[in-house]
């Protein structure tokens, strides 16, 4: 089974918001998170997704999303980049 960590960012305010989470299924996770059912600190807000990364197990993943989710110089490089290639 695939496992994926995936990011965030905010599109709807002006201020930019990240949000790092994981789930088996990155697309569904997003429509929720847009519909305001997701996690508590994404409503409100509309979504895109920057960055996802693919795991084969569970813990390895649940491992990286705590490592992204406390590392703000890699959500900031990650972040970055996108911005970069949509430049």
């Amino acid at each position: 089974m695939a496992h994926y960590v995936y990011m965030l960012k905010s599109i709807s305010h002006k201020k930019i918001k990240t949000y790092v989470g994981y789930s088996i299924n990155y697309k569904k996770r997003l429509i929720k998170h847009n519909l305001g059912s997701g996690a508590k600190s994404t409503r409100g807000y509309k979504w895109v997704l920057i960055y996802k990364k693919l795991f084969k197990t569970k813990s390895k993943a649940l491992k990286f999303e705590y490592e992204l989710k406390k590392n703000r110089k890699k959500r900031l490089t990650i972040l970055e980049g996108y911005n970069e290639q949509r430049s």
